[in-house]
């Protein structure tokens, strides 16, 4: 074990990995100070049931490797797309996790679901199922046989992120993120400034957000609405915690923790969707309830837009898989024109 770290370890993936696509999710903005992205590694400071933990991700190429971009040869078509960092076992590469802090050996464990590692795409990529999807999913599935869907875990932490961006723009959502994060939160263990922009931090306990003083999330911009679903879901963290740990990952533990988040008031279908999508990879889970998704969706199936019925008959040919094909849809290099003035920020700090 390296001296520096409190726990590290060396995973090889079952086959190509784009790290950077599959982790973009956890991502809370470009600012977000739980995590940050690098050509050749991630980091990320997380709270878990041993404690906090900073979290550096590096992958290395295998013997004679000098690349670490690979562009598929339909990069300058129309909706083409990079293929960006792969990190592929028959070339000999791998990642490696280096860890810090009370909670480093579990974060260690964790990892490789983080980047994938139990999203199973069997039953998406059998010539049944393959021979029903687009030619625009199915392109990109082939160019992109290294983007998985992440189970990154910290439910509550992940929840309540989400809530912070429920009907506002992004850059309202991740500016209050950040500003509320690095004034309550915590020093990420080990105090490392993996990019010169400052270090990372832990997430504020669930107790902290709930103490956070009126005139600080007017500061950060959040309206009342969104003070109270997150303040409420912080009160109920220590219950979905145990229903976590209880659930586990199949289709059952999804749907117990589906109904779960779903009777947290102010919590909806889209907001439920987001967090699971994040935490534990859920295939079928649509961002039901934005606009932008149907939008978009409508777009790259159909060249119309469409609004949530029309976006739900749509993907109901691939149920089970919903999730995945959105996905392959975003990576697909498609665009949602803009038509019309955009959401503006909302200021409620003078309210």
């Amino acid at each position: 074990m390296s001296p520096f770290a409190d726990a590290e370890r060396s995973w090889v993936p079952a086959g190509p990995l784009d790290p950077l696509a599959t982790l973009a999710p956890l991502r809370h903005g470009p600012a977000d100070p739980t995590f940050r992205a690098m050509p050749d590694a991630a980091w990320r400071a997380v709270r878990l049931a041993s404690g906090p933990a900073t979290v550096r991700l590096s992958w290395t190429r295998g013997p004679g490797r000098t690349d670490t971009r690979e562009r598929s040869p339909l990069d300058r078509r129309a909706g083409g797309t990079t293929r960006g960092t792969l990190v592929d076992p028959a070339r000999g590469d791998r990642v490696l996790v280096h860890a810090w802090g009370s909670g480093a050996a579990e974060a260690a464990a964790q990892a490789p679901a983080w980047l994938g590692a139990a999203d199973d795409w069997s039953g998406f990529d059998s010539p049944a199922f393959a021979a029903t999807l687009p030619e625009s999913v199915s392109a990109t599935r082939r160019m992109r046989p290294g983007l998985h869907l992440t189970s990154g875990g910290s439910l509550v932490d992940t929840l309540l992120a989400v809530i912070l961006e429920q009907r506002v723009t992004g850059l309202e959502a991740h500016g209050a993120w950040r500003r509320l994060v690095t004034r309550f939160g915590e020093p990420a263990p080990g105090g490392h400034d993996p990019d010169g922009h400052g270090p990372l931090f832990v997430p504020p306990r669930p107790e902290a957000w709930r103490r956070i003083p009126s005139w600080e999330w007017h500061a950060a911009r959040v309206d009342a609405a969104r003070r109270d679903a997150l303040v409420g879901a912080a009160a109920r963290a220590a219950a979905l915690e145990r229903l976590e740990a209880e659930a586990g990952t199949g289709p059952a533990g999804l749907a117990a923790l589906d109904s779960a988040l779903s009777s947290l008031r102010g919590v909806g279908v889209w907001t439920v969707a987001e967090t699971l999508q994040r935490t534990h990879g859920a295939p079928d889970h649509v961002s039901f309830g934005d606009f932008h998704v149907a939008h978009f969706v409508g777009r790259a199936l159909t060249g119309r837009r469409v609004d949530d019925a029309g976006m739900e008959a749509l993907l109901a040919p691939w149920a089970g898989h919903r999730q995945r094909v959105v996905r392959l849809l975003g990576a697909s290099g498609a665009r949602n024109p803009s038509f019309g003035p955009r959401l503006a920020p909302q200021d409620h700090r003078r309210h």
